[in-house]
């Protein structure tokens, strides 16, 4: 069943995007509204590039802001286009960046193919732009002697099934078009390995550095970029047709897992009331047939099911929240900021849903989940003791929004118990892999529950690499203990076969491991895929929102028992997002100056706990003084148990005697986010607020204890360390 949206929503929508098409329009010169080559040509076409048209597109400066992007990035190279000229090099994400980047990954990948034929997949989400993007893409590589496979149309594929068949189909990598729940003006591509793995740095680099032999040669010899037909042989609709865009491979998958008969007979015994929303519409064809497919589909409404690069207005304001003054503004569709939910007016939407109902929300690209329900009025008091942020909906409801942190620690509970039951905990030993800033109680669920936890930066290609260091070892040793370290230099043994019981990020993002190993058609094995999948964790948030069903309770008595069973103390977590600009700003200079002085803001508060990590780390400075160094920059914080302040690969994390605390530079925008775990929500938000806020100035007592000559070349220590991380 999908829950009709009334007229006055269409209207306001279409309202907005109007209002963002004037401003854009606006800020583009006629100069830039020609395009560069045909847009609509489906005829093989050359476009030459040479020396005038790099100066004239400015293309050397874009060159350097990718470089520099592509060395740190954590999601894929993104930025904000021109949504109505998309070759419009003026913004970071823009046609002719998106036709270098491919021609340059083609050209390493067919030096590095062995005369082997490259086979590669691409797809996109929702936004403006994505589905030409992707032509594009298949154009090129299709002239490269290259085989694409693409869906119907080009059209949409979440970024977790275009990563599944690339390990499953024993592909050579894949482009994926999305900027995941980020504002709806950004857009990017997120490259994937031969693992359908996120690129790593130095994979990047490879081809960074073949744009750059590409601009070179076109400054002095003249560059001539090859596009094929749109019917070329080398563009291959019909495979993923034949599959059906992966579903049916993938519900083989999820029945190894999460899918177990156990938990499918529960769903359709009991039939949860479930509404997922489908945020932008990209998720709502492959979980449908998916959902069809596992028969539990009679459980499920749909909520947004059309494709929309506005997300149905979600996130939109008339108005920058921090200045008050009127402009459009675009908050994303991030569902863990609290902000993001009041804005999909769920009082309405939702009204005919009854007490219990359980809503899954979906970003984009089909990679994150954030977890809510409907719960009566009259348990506000109760949700408040454990941490849960609620809103009112009206008619005494309440909307619970759990944090990915307390969503995803029921599920990795339910999990192990559904293996329990069945017989199967004890056949290996387990282990999770969560990144640093995630729950502190994921930890200690860990310790309760003989689960070995390795921690890693943030990034889910950081979890995959740990995922493959693991399975070499298996490879080569299958009934030696595997040995790992985490990114506090933790040596981890992790026992004979481990399996993975779960394996996530704070922001939403999860998978877990099946039972036996995964094998590709070539016979490649995983212990578990390589991208989050919100796919594979709406199973199991429906399996889990049955048996509360059953047992006639809501998911936050169901949180309130994990904290009991497994001794949780810190049973809060806050995330503090500092933003320094306005990301939808349509004026690219404007844009560009602000996002530069954003990023400058950016770094010096980055720099400031780095300095104390990195001093305490080499023995420059002690705890004690470490502890002093901050009372005196954040006075109205209380240091004293304070234990430790580590580097962890992209970020600071201070752990004390009862939380912890992160602060980290975002790695794609100018951007600063701090995270808190403990037993008490409002010192978590107090400590992370002011963590996110600090202007990273330097007080006397720090320029005397550490230094800016120390300073100076903390950066690059900080890099070595994470290397060596990397290769361990």
């Amino acid at each position: 069943m999908i829950i009709k949206v009334d007229e006055s929503y269409h209207h306001k929508r279409d309202e907005t995007e109007q209002q963002l098409f004037k401003v854009v329009e606006q800020n583009t010169p006629d100069s830039v509204k020609a395009p560069l080559f045909p847009q609509d040509k489906s005829e093989a076409f050359t476009f030459h590039l040479d020396n005038e048209l790099i100066e004239r597109l400015n293309l050397w400066e874009w060159f350097r802001n990718y470089a520099k992007e592509a060395q740190v990035s954590t999601a894929g190279i993104r930025g904000p286009q021109n949504i109505l000229y998309p070759w419009d090099t003026r913004f970071p994400i823009n046609q002719i960046g998106i036709i270098l980047a491919t021609l340059g990954k083609g050209l390493v990948a067919n030096e590095t193919a062995d005369g082997k034929q490259v086979e590669k997949i691409a797809g996109c989400e929702v936004r403006y732009n994505s589905q030409k993007y992707v032509e594009f893409i298949a154009r090129i590589q299709a002239a490269q002697g290259i085989r694409t496979y693409v869906p119907k149309g080009f059209g949409t594929l979440p970024i977790w099934m275009a990563s599944f068949l690339i390990f499953m189909l024993d592909l050579d990598g894949g482009e994926h078009v999305t900027s995941s729940h980020s504002v709806s003006t950004k857009n990017a591509t997120k490259d994937l390995n031969n693992q359908g793995s996120q690129y790593l740095p130095e994979e990047s680099m490879r081809f960074v550095n073949k744009i750059e032999e590409i601009l070179k040669t076109a400054e002095t010899d003249g560059y001539p970029i090859q596009f094929s037909a749109v019917t070329d042989n080398y563009i291959d609709f019909e495979r993923l047709d034949e599959l059906h865009d992966g579903v049916h491979l993938y519900v083989g998958y999820l029945k190894s897992g999460v899918a177990a008969d156990a938990n499918l007979n529960l769903i359709r015994k009991v039939k949860p009331t479930i509404v997922v929303d489908c945020v932008g519409g990209c998720m709502y064809r492959p979980m449908r047939a998916i959902f069809e497919r596992l028969g539990i589909a009679n459980s499920v409404r749909w909520l947004h099911v059309e494709a929309d690069p506005l997300y149905h207005n979600i996130g939109k304001l008339n108005r920058n929240p921090k200045t008050g003054e009127a402009e459009f503004y675009d908050l994303g569709c991030d569902f863990s900021i609290l902000d993001v939910v009041k804005s999909t007016d769920y009082a309405r939407k939702l009204k005919a849903q009854p007490i219990g109902t359980v809503i899954e929300a979906t970003d984009p690209d089909g990679d994150r989940l954030v977890v809510c329900e409907i719960e009566d009025a009259s348990r506000a008091e109760i949700l408040e003791n454990l941490g849960i942020d609620f809103l009112d909906l009206g008619d005494d409801r309440l909307l619970t929004i759990y944090t990915p942190n307390q969503a995803f620690l029921m599920l990795m509970d339910f999990y192990a118990k559904q293996l329990k039951t069945a017989g199967l905990w004890d056949d290996h030993p387990r282990f999770m892999i969560k990144t640093t800033p995630s729950a502190l109680a994921w930890d200690q669920w860990g310790a309760a529950n003989d689960v070995n936890v390795i921690n890693v930066p943030v990034g889910f290609k950081e979890i995959a690499a740990i995922m493959k260091k693991i399975e070499r070892q298996i490879a080569d040793a299958p009934d030696a203990p595997i040995v790992v370290q985490d990114v506090y230099g933790e040596v981890i043994s992790l026992g004979v076969q481990p399996r993975l019981i779960f394996a996530g990020e704070e922001s939403g993002g999860m998978i877990t491991g099946p039972e036996e190993l995964i094998q590709s058609q070539g016979g490649r094995t995983a212990i578990a895929m390589r991208e989050k999948s919100a796919g594979e964790s709406m199973v199991l948030v429906t399996a889990l929102a049955a048996h509360c069903k059953q047992m006639n309770i809501q998911l936050s008595d169901y949180l309130a028992t994990v904290f009991t069973e497994s001794q949780i103390t810190a049973t809060c977590d806050v995330r503090e997002d500092i933003t320094y600009y306005n990301e939808s700003e349509p004026n690219p200079e404007k844009l560009r100056a602000a996002k530069s002085e954003g990023e400058a803001k950016r770094d010096k508060n980055d720099l400031f706990f780095l300095g104390i990590a990195i001093a305490l780390r080499e023995g420059k400075i002690g705890i004690e003084q470490a502890r002093t160094i901050l009372t005196d920059a954040l006075p109205t914080l209380d240091f004293t148990t304070l234990e430790d302040v580590r580097f962890v690969g992209d970020g600071s994390y201070l752990k004390f005697r009862d939380k912890c605390i992160e602060v980290r530079k975002s790695g794609t925008d100018a951007k600063t986010k701090a995270y808190a775990s403990g037993g008490d929500k409002e010192e978590c938000r107090k400590f992370a607020k002011a963590f996110g806020e600090a202007s990273g100035d330097l007080t006397e007592l720090y320029e005397e204890q550490i230094g800016q000559n120390y300073l100076r070349d903390v950066e690059n220590r900080a890099r070595q360390i994470y290397n060596a991380f990397q290769s361990a």
